[in-house]
């Protein structure tokens, strides 16, 4: 078992606002620079399409399918590869965690297993965690970007 595990950022917004902006997948092409587009209905078991830039930074994407575990607003989202892939298994963990009245915490994991998994991280570790720190100074920028404190709308 291997795990890669993103920065953790301190975000200066409420985790239920920080939720809103992580599953605002329509949204994602705005800002996410490593998951460029998602498609889910967020259902326990049902897939979750991320489509995602070429590891070899050739501006391509392709589409990784894994299927959703958890969903625990506003404070966890674990979605995995399922037997997609023969003889590897892969979960996400994505985390907030409340520090403060208007504060949170930002980390996401993935747990990868199987006879694959050792080869999986030395050909794209380094750039499952560059994706990973990447993504969480995005959401960071962008709830702080949205956020206006003292107001608690549920259209922002």
């Amino acid at each position: 078992m291997s795990m890669i595990t993103s920065i953790t950022v301190d975000i200066a917004a409420p985790a239920s606002f920080v939720w809103r902006v992580l599953i605002d997948y329509p949204n994602y092409p705005q800002w996410n620079p490593y998951t460029v587009r998602v498609e889910t209905t967020l259902a326990i078991g049902d897939p979750i399409d991320l489509t995602l830039p070429s590891p070899d930074g050739s501006g391509g994407t392709f589409v990784n399918r894994e299927f959703i575990r958890v969903v625990d607003p506003p404070h966890h989202l674990r979605y995995d590869t399922g037997a997609a892939i023969p003889g590897l298994f892969a979960v996400r963990d994505q985390w907030i965690t409340e520090t403060g009245p208007d504060r949170c915490a930002y980390h996401t994991t993935d747990t990868i297993t199987g006879e694959h998994a050792g080869l999986v991280l030395d050909q794209n570790g380094a750039w499952v965690k560059a994706g990973f720190d990447a993504v969480a100074v995005a959401l960071k920028e962008r709830a702080e970007r949205l956020f206006i404190p003292g107001v608690r709308r549920a259209d922002r």
